[in-house]
This record gives structure tokens, C-alpha cells and sequence, in this order.
């Protein structure tokens, strides 16, 4: 995708929505550390269920500490994976209180050492609690960057370094929140409503549906060609 069709990209999705933030529940920069970690493999909707109420008894790590692991157990049983994620949850806010006097650090290496938190995590908190431009990728970017053309990569990692790399400065702060709610609400995995998509005509996704349903193959969308005409084939594209 050329500079022109990046810039135009953000600009329709600010205008949609000037100042995006995280859809996770959260009370202060601990609670959203671990609102992210217990929302992986998980939605939102389902986390923020489990966590209105353990989020009105605690509140610090040190709460979370005298609440203990089998009552945390209890309050995220209806979240996947929540045997491990309660220990993640008890072992970070040990590290928290016993290493950064209870405090969220505002260090990439720091919050990785913590127990449960990878880089999309500590990449949420530095974005949403410190305010710094970082692009935090889940599978709603993974898919979208690739689909559109915007930044595609194997990996978590190189569609981060490529948005990065394509992004311009002023869209960074807010870049993953739009992208998030792009690809969870018209981006969708299964069916993307194209026919609602405020970028539609600068994506090069070949498969874009149509509002009456037509199927791909009968769509008058042409699929946009990747700039210097060769390259990495995206997903879904058809053999000419």
C-alpha cells in the first residue's frame, strides 16, 4: 500500500472515531495490566464479565495478593485457560509489590519479566496507561493488516514492525485501537462487511463481499495490486 493510500487509511478511521481506547474495564494502570493478560484467548465482552466484580474487591496488587489464587479462581472460572492465568495474576502481583513498590512500571523490559505478560500485552499498557505510540498486534490486526495489504507478515511480530514502519507519526498513538475496532466490528475473521468499510477502496483484499450478499467471485470489486507489481501473495488471492 503507497504512503498516499496509509495516510488516507487513518485519517477515515479517525474520522470515525477521534480518540479510540481499550474496550477492556479497567479502574487504574494495575487492573488493566491484568484485564489484558486474563484477555488473551478470550474477548472482551467475556473478561469485563468476569471482572466487574473482582475489580470492586480489588484493586492493587497487594489486594490481589490477600485475595489469593483459589478465590481469583472463582472470579475468572468463566474465562479460558483461567487455572494459569489466576497463577499469572498472583505471580506478577508478587513481582509487582516485592519489585516496583506495587506500581505498573512504564518499562517495556520490565513489564515482560512479569509473569503471563508478552509483548502485545506490555505493548497495551505502554500505549493506553503511558501514553506511548506502540502498536499492540492481536488477531484482529494480524488479520486486517494482512487482508488489506497495510502491513503484511507471518507473524505477530512482523506486522508490527511493518505498521511501524508504514504508519505515519501522527496516527501511532491511536493506530492499534483503530485497527482493533476496525477488524472486530467491519473487518470480521469470517465474513468482513466490506460494503460498510470506510477504506474499502483502498484495501486490496481480492474476496471483498457485497451488501446483498453476492458472493466474492460475482463482486465488482477488482483486487488492488500491490505497488511494483509483484510480491508476497496475500491471503486469498486467486490464481490468474
Amino acid at each position: 500500500m503507497k504512503d498516499a493510500a496509509v495516510t488516507a487509511f487513518f485519517e477515515r478511521l479517525a474520522a470515525r472515531i477521534d480518540a479510540p481506547t481499550t474496550e477492556l474495564d479497567y479502574r487504574n494502570p494495575y487492573t488493566l495490566l491484568v484485564a489484558v493478560v486474563l484477555s488473551a484467548q478470550a474477548t472482551d465482552k467475556g473478561v469485563n464479565k468476569a471482572t466487574r466484580a473482582l475489580f470492586a474487591e480489588v484493586e492493587t496488587p497487594a489486594a490481589m495478593l490477600a485475595l489469593g489464587e483459589e478465590r481469583l479462581k472463582e472470579h475468572i472460572k468463566t474465562i479460558g485457560l483461567f487455572n494459569t492465568k489466576a497463577k499469572n495474576v498472583i505471580a506478577l502481583s508478587r513481582a509487582l509489590v516485592e519489585e516496583h513498590g506495587g506500581r505498573v512500571p512504564a518499562d517495556r523490559a520490565a513489564l515482560e519479566a512479569l509473569p503471563g505478560v508478552g509483548r502485545k500485552t506490555a505493548n497495551v499498557v505502554l500505549n493506553t496507561v503511558f501514553g506511548e505510540p506502540t502498536i499492540a498486534v492481536d488477531t484482529h490486526i494480524f488479520r486486517l493488516a494482512n487482508r488489506s495489504g497495510l502491513a503484511p507478515g507471518k507473524t505477530p511480530r512482523a506486522v508490527e514492525d511493518g505498521l511501524n514502519a508504514v504508519v505515519p507519526e501522527r496516527f501511532k498513538q491511536h493506530a492499534h485501537h483503530w485497527l482493533i475496532l476496525h477488524g472486530r466490528y467491519v473487518c470480521k475473521a469470517r465474513t468482513p462487511d466490506c460494503a460498510a468499510c470506510c477504506v474499502h477502496d483502498l484495501c486490496g483484499y481480492p474476496a471483498k463481499t457485497t451488501a446483498d450478499g453476492t458472493p466474492p467471485a460475482q463482486a465488482d470489486d477488482k483486487p488492488v495490486r500491490k505497488a511494483g507489481g509483484k510480491g508476497r501473495a496475500r491471503p486469498g488471492r486467486r490464481k490468474r
